[in-house]
This record gives structure tokens, sequence and C-alpha cells, in this order.
């Protein structure tokens, strides 16, 4: 399956979702690889700490020459992190994928953002529809804020594309992730975020578990 982990806004999290995704895939012997369309190229970074460290198991990071039919199907999964820098990048991504993943932060300029992601996503020429699902990413840990259920309701209520309850809360634990080469669960095994980060993965490849 290729996987394109893209949103229009910067800061949604969407590299350190993708870092995280790869590992549990590899983790779980799926032959997996990464691509960074990103020109920022983060994740070919945190894959170049993870290797420094001799963090295992490894990751296969590539970059956006990756981008084409037969180097998107060379492996069972395929993560692409895409960045609207390169927006030729979130085209071909786009067009080649069977499924988009929206982080989305709890803000009303993140609505509006995947709103009209989602319409840039239809409006790429392709073959079928991929299946467009969004979440609610850095979502707040205090439960007098409202901030991030009323913008739950409001990615619910979007047209084309599909809500999933599991949400992944700003903790630290996440930015120390990416930072020092090491998955949420690697660092915090019993912890918060990686609990989170379990029921996301689960309903994102229900498949690997059944």
């Amino acid at each position: 399956m290729i996987t394109v982990v893209g949103t229009l806004k910067g800061g949604s999290g969407k590299s350190t979702l993708t870092f995280n995704l790869g590992v549990w895939l590899a983790m779980a012997d799926v032959d997996v690889q990464l691509i960074d369309a990103d020109p920022q190229a983060t994740l070919l970074d945190v894959a170049e700490v993870r290797t420094e460290e001799g963090f295992k198991p490894g990751l296969l990071v590539r970059d956006r020459a990756a981008l084409t039919p037969e180097g998107m199907r060379e492996h069972e999964e395929t993560l692409i992190d895409v960045g609207t820098a390169d927006m030729d990048a979130v085209r071909t991504a786009i067009g080649l994928c069977d499924r988009i993943v929206v982080p989305v932060p709890p803000s009303q300029a993140d609505i509006w953002s995947t709103q009209r992601f989602v319409h840039l996503v239809r409006s790429i020429e392709r073959q079928g529809r991929p299946d467009i699902v969004g979440f609610i990413n850095r979502g707040d840990t205090h439960h007098a804020v409202r901030e991030t259920n009323e913008a739950a309701a409001a990615l619910v209520s979007l047209p084309d594309i599909r809500f999933i309850k599991p949400r992944l809360s700003q903790r630290t634990v996440f930015r120390r992730s990416f930072s020092e080469g090491l998955a949420v669960f690697e660092l915090e095994p019993r912890g918060k975020g990686a609990k989170e980060f379990y029921a996301l993965t689960a309903a994102l490849f229900p498949h690997l578990l059944s």
C-alpha cells in the first residue's frame, strides 16, 4: 500500500508521524520504505540520526527520485512525506497513492487548510479515488480546553474525508522522538503517547493486526 502523509500547512506533525509509522512497520517485519518528498528533508535527517546511533531496526528512506510508479511499488508498504514547497512532488505522489493520511492540528485555520487540501486531491486526474483519512494531531491534553473536540467535530463534517477517532496529543515525547531518532514507543513504552500511537496504528493498519 502506498500512503501519503500530507497537508497544506506546515507544523502539522506529518514528518514525525511518518517516521513513527515507519519504525512501527519495520518492527512488525513489514517490508517498508519511506520517501522524503519534502524539500526540508527532515525524514532523511532523522534516519541518519537513527543509523549513526545504531538503533534497530534501521529505516530505508529515499528521496523524491523514488516517486515513480515502479519505485513506489517496490516494497510492501510505502510512506511518503510531502511538503507544499514542492507541489510537483505532491501531485505526483497523490496521483499514484492508495490513500492519504492528513494530520489535523486543532484550529479553525487547520480545518480550512484541510478542506483546501481535499479539494486539491480531488482536482488531480488519476484512476480511481484515494482514500483520504483525517485525524486530530497535536491535540490539547487538558480536558477543559474545548478546541480539540470542536476541531474533531468540524473534521467529521468535511466532505470527502474519512475521520478516525484515535488522536495524538501535544506531548513532549513526540518532539523528543524526532530529535533523538527513536519512536515514541521506544522512548516511553508505557507512556500515554505510545498508547495513543498504538490506537492510531490499529486504525490505519488493521490488516496487520488480524
